[in-house]
């Protein structure tokens, strides 16, 4: 678990095929003498397990699953990205729960100054929406962020000076696109209300605002 407080911008050194997987080595100024083999490294919001590392680079394998649902598979050497080490009970829980589970890509589709903070749009893919909600958390990137407005699935992010210093945001532009992890509760919260439908091999979702209503979730 990981709460997307970014906690440096590493450096894609390398990305070599495996076996139709790609191992990746990342150069990073965290501090890794407590990170042990196995151990969960969020790399732009992916949850990587750490295979090899030194004292500024980790390396870790990327499954076919992890190319498809996130951005991975178009990093360059050279790409700034987000890092963050898996939370620890003492941690200051800053952010919000993050499982470092990608589920869908963004598109970034508004950059703008506002005031001392820079303005981003994101849209994000229609089957998301449901489990976006205004003033809700979003992670994008890694990073854990407050979704300011929604309209349909295009959401609105404020981004103040200390987090655009922290992280690789200075990077994003119109067009760029962005891992997009929602709100882990959302995604139980669908699964409970399945009820025994659960159990099925393909349940049809049945979450609405309809039956949320019903259920007595909205007022």
């Amino acid at each position: 678990m990981f709460t997307g407080i970014i906690e440096s911008v590493g450096q894609v050194l390398s990305l070599q095929s495996v076996g139709g997987d790609i191992r990746l080595r990342i150069q990073s100024n965290l501090d890794m003498s407590d990170v042990h083999l196995g151990d969960s490294i969020a790399t732009n919001g992916i949850c990587l397990t750490v295979i090899e590392w030194g004292d500024n680079w980790y390396a870790a394998d990327v499954s076919r699953e992890s190319l498809n649902r996130s951005t991975l598979g178009q990093w360059k050497v050279g790409q700034p990205v987000n890092v963050e080490k898996a939370m620890l009970p003492t941690t200051r829980f800053g952010g919000h729960i993050v499982s470092g589970h990608v589920d869908a890509v963004g598109e970034i589709t508004v950059v703008r100054a506002d005031a001392r903070s820079l303005y981003f749009e994101v849209t994000a893919p229609a089957e998301i929406a449901k489990y976006l909600a205004e003033k809700g958390s979003i992670t994008v990137d890694g990073i854990s962020l407050t979704i300011n407005h929604l309209r349909g699935n295009v959401l609105s992010l404020n981004l103040i000076p200390h987090t655009a210093e922290r992280t690789n945001i200075g990077t994003w532009q119109t067009g760029t696109k962005v891992n997009l992890e929602v709100d882990i509760l959302a995604r139980y919260i669908e699964r409970l209300l399945l009820g025994d439908k659960a159990a099925e091999h393909k349940p049809e979702s049945k979450l609405s605002m309809e039956f949320l209503a019903k259920n007595g979730f909205l007022r």
